[in-house]
């Protein structure tokens, strides 16, 4: 089982391609990363082709395509997606989401509760809660930093860029990963594909949990001649 990963939910531009090896677990065969809130468009398929080329691995050998769905701001986010759902199309392969939430705690490997928060802009944050790097005990959600520790555990440790961003309200230290990654989620995925333990696969569909801040113009207002 050969799957490509690649998130574009966050600052953050990941691609990875993994190998499933029965016998042996997920094996990573390329990767490539970037930091970029502007440029997810131009970076992503330059990525994928280099990731592929890592590899040495046709696009025609993928048994699947994993991305990362959010929640994140609609213009990255979609480039991602896309960009998935139009390989998955054209290459007659399935595409699996990963809450990008869940990659960061996957990758965290945490064994003790915790929460994850990634940055919203307007001084909100993405967030949510986990019993374990492979559990989530909450939906995804949106909102000032300080609900990610409303009603929890007191001294809940918290993740993820948007824990760096507002240390003062969700703790100073202990924030990494801050990113996701693409072998994150592929890792996910794959575990997931093979019968492992882990947060459910989702489809291909963005989750903003806003609406975004570009809106269709409404109809024109009539104007009666004087």
């Amino acid at each position: 089982m050969l799957v490509l990963a690649f998130d574009t939910a966050t600052a953050a531009i990941t691609v990875a391609l993994h190998e499933w090896i029965p016998g042996e677990g997920a094996r990573r065969r390329g990767h490539a990363e970037a930091v970029d809130r502007r440029r997810h468009t131009e970076l992503l398929t330059p990525s994928i082709k280099a990731v592929l080329a890592e590899a040495g691995a046709a696009p025609d050998t993928l048994s699947a395509i994993a991305v990362g769905v959010g929640p994140g701001p609609y213009t990255g986010l979609r480039v991602g997606l896309v960009t998935a759902r139009a390989m998955g199309a054209s290459l007659g392969v399935p595409v699996h989401g990963v809450c990008t939430l869940d990659a960061i705690a996957w990758a965290s490997g945490r064994d003790e509760p915790f929460a994850v928060a990634t940055d919203a802009r307007r001084k909100e944050v993405y967030w949510a809660r986990y019993a374990s790097s492979r559990a989530r005990g909450t939906e995804p959600a949106v909102g000032p930093a300080a609900d990610v520790l409303d009603g929890a555990p007191e001294g809940l440790p918290v993740i993820g860029e948007g824990a760096a961003l507002y240390p003062e309200v969700l703790g100073e230290s202990g924030h990494e990963p801050l990113l996701p990654t693409a072998s994150a989620v592929a890792e996910l995925a794959v575990a997931r594909l093979a019968g492992e333990k882990g947060p459910d696969l989702l489809p291909p569909e963005p989750l903003y949990l806003r609406r975004p801040d570009a809106q269709e113009p409404g109809p024109r207002k009539k104007v009666t001649p004087r």
